[in-house]
Parts: structure tokens; sequence; C-alpha cells
């Protein structure tokens, strides 16, 4: 069974990661195949907590969006390009197929061939063809007309006369027949075969399968032409050297191809377009193997969403996946299911706070690492049980997990913000999204992104830098605003950087002047219960610009 995927937001912050890996933890002690992910970079916080407890990142998944890779990709046979028209009709009729891929030597696409191709030579076929210019090989005929060799041993040598029916007076056969030909005939006589053997023919096919002369067989050895016998009579057996004929005469070259990984959206344009009945699905030039217009159908994924459940938080192809579950801590943000779903919120701090007692009453004891990571969301959305949305249901869930995880609360809470809060190496571009998240206020579209520090200056120090790269995401990715929370760990603040418009909006929540592009927020670090809740307020005092 496809497995379950246990995702939180874009742009992860440690609740996100944390409890993702937990709840999947936790579906695997009930039986179930969850896999945890991620969609998007873990932050510095977040690998501390990781690499202290020796856990592994999640997958990273960048879209739920179904590809090639997802429908039912066919296994097929193939032809080579130097295989003949008679086995492409063999292996068509033996597998029942409509269409077939080529490939050369080593095993790379080189064509396709379809059964109206096949079709459509026979039909136009006239007459006896040339395949001096060809590359046929004696073999290709001998295996085409069932052919008993008499004499002849140079297989792999390539025809290069004509191919010719030894029909009429013996003065006719001379006058047609022509050096290095190879000949046709259903006159047993003697004299005839030896009249062809004597014009220097490189192929002697004496069909109906009668008795070869003595002579005849020393003269085709003296000479060192193929002498053989085929069942088929002369009418047969000449259609069948025609179908001696390479495949890649007739394939088409550089058919329509796909990639695994190309979205399902764009080939059915592509299919739609080109009305093709099969598509060769091919990786690094090697030939996968085929899908067909109807085998576009694609079970959904199935995802649990953790630490969120708004759209414009989730990853992206979230509406072509099955939500099966949500576990969040936060407001209801729109969502829509197409059946009923289980969903557990709370009015907590913190998202893993939930899933730790989810293993409690379930009955399920959480190993030392899980406990760890619990704790380590619990700390760092609370900021260590500093921020308003602490509860005690937070603080006495962390208090069982810091004596499962054998770690002092407070020791490890530091270390842990400590390695997450600064910018590092960060850039102006990656510290305005850092930790960001998307809210839909009233009729404006609005990012708020919050990175947290100990020492605000060093952010501040490149406030004009940073402005500029949140009015290019406000006009590259259509928000109205863009907000940055350079929140101030020890000093339990927070100064608010904005972009965009309505400035208005700013004053109205706040109680400050927006004039500029910041304001001081004192005692605020929650951007879920000290920045959202007063904007969607004063959204429905102001009026539009």
């Amino acid at each position: 069974m496809k497995p379950i995927y246990v995702i939180g937001h874009r742009n992860p912050d440690t609740d996100s990661i944390c409890s993702a890996i937990a709840y999947a933890h936790l579906k695997h002690l009930k039986g179930e195949n969850a896999v945890p992910a991620r969609c998007g970079q873990v932050n510095a916080e977040t690998k501390f907590a990781l690499d202290y407890f020796k856990m592994e990142c999640p997958l990273l998944v960048s879209d739920f969006y179904p590809r090639v890779k997802d429908i039912a990709i066919e296994k097929t046979v193939v032809v080579h390009q130097h295989d003949t028209l008679r086995r492409l009709g063999e292996i068509m009729r033996e597998y029942d197929l409509k269409s077939v891929p080529v490939t050369d030597s080593q095993g790379v696409l080189v064509g396709i061939v379809t059964v109206s191709d096949l079709a459509q030579r026979y039909f136009q076929e006239l007459g006896m063809q040339d395949l001096a210019d060809m590359r046929v090989r004696y073999r290709d005929i001998i295996h085409a007309v069932d052919g008993k060799v008499l004499t002849g041993d140079t297989p792999d040598k390539f025809i290069e006369g004509a191919v010719k029916i030894a029909a009429g007076s013996v003065d006719t056969i001379k006058e047609r027949v022509k050096n290095n030909d190879i000949v046709l005939v259903g006159d047993r006589h003697e004299a005839t075969l030896l009249v062809c053997l004597e014009q220097d023919i490189s192929c002697l096919v004496i069909t109906g399968e009668g008795n070869v002369p003595d002579s005849v067989v020393n003269k085709g050895k003296e000479k060192n032409i193929y002498v053989m016998t085929t069942p088929y009579d002369t009418y047969t057996a000449a259609r069948l050297v025609n179908q001696c004929v390479p495949v890649r005469r007739i394939m088409h070259e550089s058919p329509v191809t796909f990639k695994p990984l190309q979205l399902l959206n764009d080939i059915k344009e592509t299919m739609h377009s080109t009305n093709y009945r099969n598509y060769p699905v091919v990786e690094n030039g090697k030939l996968i193997g085929l899908v067909s217009r109807d085998s576009l159908h694609v079970e959904k994924e199935r995802v649990i969403l953790v630490d969120h459940n708004e759209r414009s938080q989730a990853v992206e192809g979230i509406e072509d996946v099955k939500i099966i579950e949500i576990i969040d801590h936060h407001r209801l943000g729109g969502i829509q299911t197409s059946e009923p779903i289980y969903t557990h919120q709370e009015p907590v701090g913190c998202t893993a706070t939930i899933i730790a007692n989810m293993y409690r009453r379930r009955g399920f004891d959480i190993p030392r690492e899980i406990a760890g990571l619990l704790l380590s969301a619990i700390i760092s959305d609370t900021v260590l049980f500093k921020s308003p949305t602490c509860t005690d249901y937070d603080k006495e869930t962390a208090e069982r997990l810091a004596k499962i995880a054998e770690v002092n609360i407070e020791e490890y809470g530091l270390e842990m913000l400590k390695a997450g809060s600064g910018i590092g190496d960060m850039t102006p571009a990656e510290i305005v999204k850092n930790d960001m998240k998307e809210f839909v206020i009233g009729d404006y579209r609005i990012m708020v992104s919050q990175i947290s520090v100990m020492d605000t200056k060093e952010v501040m120090d490149l406030e004009d830098e940073l402005i500029a790269s949140m009015k290019n995401i406000c006009e590259k990715d259509s928000f109205d605003m863009s907000l940055v929370m350079v929140t101030n760990i020890i000093e339990e603040a927070t100064t608010l950087l904005f972009a965009g418009s309505p400035k208005t909006l700013i004053a109205e929540a706040f109680g400050k002047g927006a004039d500029g592009t910041h304001i001081f927020l004192p005692g605020v670090m929650s951007r879920k219960k000290q920045i959202i809740p007063p904007l969607s307020e004063a959204v429905k005092q102001i009026k539009p610009e």
C-alpha cells in the first residue's frame, strides 16, 4: 500500500518538522505505513534538535502534483533498429501490441513503430524491394523465409544485389538476373537452377522445399553462393523477403516521449495535441516503458497535515491529494475535503503538545529521541514558555517529555534557542522568508515571517535590504503586505518590519504610526496570538485603498 505522508507547512519550523516525525512514528506503532515529510529546508534551530537526538531529517517533498511516475507505466517489449519487419510482426502478434519502441544496441530509445506503420507499408508494397542500400544481411533472409541452408557460410555479410524472381525462359533469366542478385525460383529443373548460378548471383532461394540436385549444391559451393530451400511458395517467399527491411526504415524517429517527473497536466496537453495511442517514458535516454492515453488515472497520495490547516500554507499540489487527518493548534483556515476526516485541534501553544498526549491516551510509550523532538517543538513554539500562546498543559507536557528525554528544560532550551537565533550567513531574501506563513485577512493577502534573535541590531542593520526584499516578494508573488517579526528572546519583544499596503492596517492593528518601515512591539512574541488577531480586527475598520 502507498505510504501516508505526514507533513507540516511550508518554510517549516521546529514544531512542523518534529510533529511530523513524532506523529508518523505513532502511526507506525499502530501498524500504518506513515512517512514523515517536509516541504522546505530545516532551520538552524530544528537542525540542532535533530542532531542532538540523532534523528534523520524528514523526506523533502516539493509538491504533490501527480507525475508520470505515479501512473501505470507498462513494461514493454522492444525491437532493435536493425531487427526486420518480420521480427516486428512476430512480436506484435505474440504480445498483441499496437506500438513497439525501437532501441539501439545500448538500449537507448531511437524511435517507435506502430501497427499502422506496418499496415501502410504492406499496402504500399508494389514489387520486390531493393535491399542493397538497407543493410540487410543474409541471415535476415534465412530467418524471413525459414530457409534451410545447403551452401553458404557468411550469414552476417550485407546483401549487395537486388532481389529477382526467376520466371520465364532460360534466355529471359540470363537477361534479367545480374551479378550478386538474390534469386527466388520455383522451377526446380536442374538446368534452370544452374543457369541462375552461372550468373554469379549471391543467393539462390528454391521455393516449395523440393529436392535440389547435387550438381546445384556442388556448383553453389564452388562459386561460394548461398543455396537454400524454403517451404513457402514463390509468392509468399517474395513477400517474406520484402519483410527483411530493418525496422528503422519505417519507424518514427524522435518520438514524443515523457520523463518520470513530468507533471500529468503537462503530458495531457501534449497527448491532446499529438493524439498518439502510446508514448515512451525515458530516463537518461533509456526506455522505462510506455504510457497510454487510457492510463492517466492516478491513485491520490494520502496525507496528514500537522501544525497547519490553511491551503495557503500547505505544500504545493495539496488539492491533488487525499487529506485523511489534520492535527493542529491554529485557527481554522479553510481547507476543504471531499469527505469527513479525523481532525484534532486544541488551543495550546504547540502541535507537539497534542501529539505527545495522543501517545499517552493510546497507551504507547514515547522513545527518548521522539520525546526529545516533541520537547524541542514545545520549547520553540512557546519560546521556552514565554509566549502568550503557552498554556499550563504545554508546561506539564514538556516536563514529562524532559524526563523521558533526559534533559534539563532550561539548559537544553536555551542552548537550542541560541543555536536558532541570529542570522548567521542568511541573505536578506532568506531572512524575510524565514518561518514564513501566508494569511488571507479580509481582502488582503499577507505573508508574515518570524526570526528569533538575541540581538535585534544584527537584523535591523540590514533594514534597507530587508525592506527591498519584502517589496520584491509582494510584487513577484502578489502579496498585499509582507511582515517580518524580529523577535528578541531576551527582551521578550518584537520589532515588526512591514512593506506593501495598506499601511493604515498596521496603524489600526497596533495603535502606532506606520509612516516608516517598522514599529516596536514590547511583550509581543506570538504571531498566532499577538499579530494575526489584531490584523483581523483592524481589517474590519479600514477602507480598502
